[in-house]
């Protein structure tokens, strides 16, 4: 699955090599400083149906079980309407494996991303993240507890961060503001080690154009936490693997997915070291309209 920043969270960064399939400027307010949209569908292909899904997850399950059986594996065989945390099944692999793959072919999707910065600070960015370039744009709130902080924009990729102030007079979404902004009205940074840092590089590292190993998956620790009913639609909570030598045996990944029957992901999260409060990803659907901004930070 996907690692994000190394220096505050080990394990999850070696996560996306260990079940890998075939093949300057400061930044928002913050602690240390002042600081859902529904998917339209609409200009782009359409997302992977049900259907399209129940084929890729039967032929993935098939293969686990193959494997299992040849190499003897027994711990990965279907259990019953059990409840608790426990290892994942075969399917329960399978549809695990597929999340990313479908979350790359609904791209661009529309996300909520919220970070506790410590001391009371909340930051939130609500925009679209396409997996195809992997580069996000979207539009954040810094919040303190007396009230808001910060605001603006922020354009982000495999590589670092861009942020700007909101164009005076321009509505729509964070993207549409975005192409307003000129090249030196932008702030690029590399990545940090807070939560708001983490949680972008998180982001664009979820969707892949391959699926996951299913059996390394299940190999690696990925356990079934137990299920969870959102805006009328049943999940499953899965703990996502644990690279080999990144964290003690036993002890659970940083990362939690809420995955549907047919291998959507819905909502990601993330405990960082001293920090109560995980960092939250909600992704909500396709936008197809979405046209992301070019990196500035790297032409400007």
């Amino acid at each position: 699955m996907a690692r994000t920043t190394p220096a505050r969270n080990p394990d999850a960064a070696k996560q996306a090599s260990t079940t890998k399939g075939p093949a300057t400027a400061k930044g928002p307010a913050t602690a240390k400083a002042s600081g859902k949209a529904k998917a339209s569908g609409k200009g782009g292909a359409p997302a992977p149906g049900p259907r399209r899904r129940t084929v890729r997850l039967r032929i993935l399950a098939a293969l686990v079980a193959g494997a299992a059986a040849v190499g003897g594996v027994v711990a990965y065989r279907t259990v019953g309407a059990e409840t608790g945390e426990r290892p994942v099944t075969v399917d329960e692999a399978s549809r695990l494996a597929l999340s990313r793959l479908n979350l790359f072919q609904a791209s661009p999707v529309t996300l909520a991303l919220t970070a506790a910065e410590g001391g009371d600070v909340t930051v939130r960015v609500e925009g679209v993240v396409d997996y195809r370039v992997r580069r996000g744009v979207g539009r954040y709130q810094v919040t303190g507890a007396g009230g808001p902080l910060d605001h603006g924009l922020v354009v982000w990729d495999a590589g670092g961060l861009g942020l700007a102030p909101e164009p005076a007079g321009v509505d729509g979404p964070a993207w549409e503001q975005a192409e307003r902004v000129p090249r030196q009205g932008w702030s690029p940074r590399s990545y940090t080690a807070d939560p708001l840092d983490a949680g972008l590089q998180l982001v664009v590292q979820l969707g892949a154009d391959r699926p996951d190993n299913p059996l390394l998956l299940a190999q690696s620790g990925a356990r079934r936490l137990g299920g969870e009913r959102l805006d009328g639609r049943d999940y499953d909570r899965f703990a996502g693997p644990r690279a080999q030598g990144a964290a003690p045996d036993g002890e659970r990944s940083p990362l939690t997915y809420w995955v549907d029957g047919d291998g959507g992901l819905r909502r990601v999260t993330m405990r960082m070291p001293g920090l109560g409060t995980p960092t939250t990803v909600e992704f909500s659907g396709q936008d197809g309209g979405a046209k992301l901004p070019e990196a500035p930070w790297l032409t400007g």
